[in-house]
């Protein structure tokens, strides 16, 4: 294998001496697979038997240097958002603020239990094989985090016992984001926009490299759009299709307020190596109604518009040509002329009017960060 890039099992983390002897579940790679498949080589097979070939690029082929100022650079602008991003998707493992979701959508659409207990399988049993998937790859390529390039990067929160590359936030909530679309369709944008939120949180915390994020996003999508597909061939006794997706929009809310834990809990804190001096409960942050930002370290700082357009002066033209190298996963120029998840769903109508009669005041939805001017 080349030697292009660290390897995570041979160098340290900033702030500490040897290299992590610690590592997390590392023989998670060859766990049991739910949907997917596995042959005797160790290829991963789709749920007809067929070898997938992974959307993913090898770390060979990856510059890391170019990767770690980008990364550099966000940890030196990141803004109060930025950080409360961070440290919300960073708290507990990845599923922990999708879990609520599910459940959110489930209860905001009247799901039977039944198929409840269908949806909540399939999204966690692609997960689970998501990360599987993931974990073979991490530890395979063994490739190291950004904190052990440079040792004296301080990150927003503690660095993970793994190796980088590629993110297992990103990939399953790529996963994620896929399977509840299909569920929901007129939920797919506010899914995507979550998704998307947790990959990009992995580099506000300075924890993964931004290519981690999106190859990470794109490996759960596809491991995603593999497990709906092989839903959409499930049938019924009378041959009628199982899945009836809910076509109305009930405007689930899901998305959290002011990054607030949906399922708080006292994680400890201790962590050996680098991380920023920060209040110990981010609870305290809060926007007031003038979006004026407010801590105990400082008086207040004016967060508008301009500071969201501004906050990556310094590396805007380097992350631009990343997002252009890897096709924006974080921005979608096409997402109008494409039909996205929805267009993939078969025309087979979920007509429940006895419960769309119930929900005839509607909210709008949630505002959404645009990408293109946080990069």
């Amino acid at each position: 294998m080349s030697k292009k890039f660290l390897r995570w099992s041979k160098v340290p983390y900033a702030g500490e001496s040897k290299p992590p002897g610690d590592p997390v579940t590392s023989t998670a790679g060859s766990w049991s697979l739910t949907y997917l498949k596995r042959n005797r080589k160790g290829d991963f097979l789709n749920p007809k038997g067929v070898k997938m070939h992974l959307p993913i690029i090898h770390p060979d082929h990856i510059d890391f240097e170019k990767e770690l100022k980008i990364v550099q650079s966000t940890l030196r602008n990141n803004n109060p958002t930025h950080e409360k991003n961070a440290v919300f998707y960073g708290t507990g493992v990845p599923t922990k603020q999708w879990s609520p979701v599910i459940d959110r959508l489930i209860d905001s659409y009247g799901v039977t239990p039944v198929y409840a207990a269908r949806i909540l399988l399939a999204v966690q049993a692609a997960v689970n094989d998501t990360m599987i998937v993931v974990w073979d790859y991490k530890y395979k390529w063994d490739t190291a985090r950004p904190n052990q390039y440079d040792h004296e990067m301080e990150t927003e929160i503690c660095t993970p016992r793994f190796p980088s590359y590629p993110s297992g936030h990103a990939s399953m909530s790529g996963c994620s984001e896929v399977v509840l679309s299909y569920f929901f369709p007129r939920e797919a944008k506010k899914l995507r926009k979550f998704a998307e939120d947790d990959a990009v949180s992995r580099l506000y915390a300075g924890v993964h490299f931004p290519i981690d994020n999106t190859e990470g996003l794109k490996l759960g999508r596809f491991i995603g759009k593999v497990v709906v597909d092989h839903l959409k061939t499930q049938r019924n006794p009378n041959r009628t299709p199982i899945d009836a997706p809910y076509r109305e929009y009930r405007n689930a809310e899901f998305i959290a307020d002011d990054f607030k834990q949906f399922i708080p809990y006292d994680f400890a804190d201790d962590c050996s190596s680098r991380v920023k001096e920060k209040d110990k409960d981010r609870e305290k942050y809060s926007y007031s109604d003038n979006d004026k930002f407010n801590d105990n370290r400082n008086n207040e700082r004016i967060v508008d518009s301009d500071t969201y357009k501004n906050v990556y002066s310094d590396n805007k033209r380097d992350i631009e040509r990343y997002n252009n190298r890897h096709n924006n996963v974080y921005i979608d120029k096409n997402r109008d002329k494409d039909k996205d998840i929805e267009s993939s769903i078969d025309s087979d109508k979920h007509n429940d009017k006895a419960e769309s009669s119930s929900h005839q005041n509607r909210r709008n939805p949630h505002p959404f960060f645009n990408f293109k001017n946080l990069f």
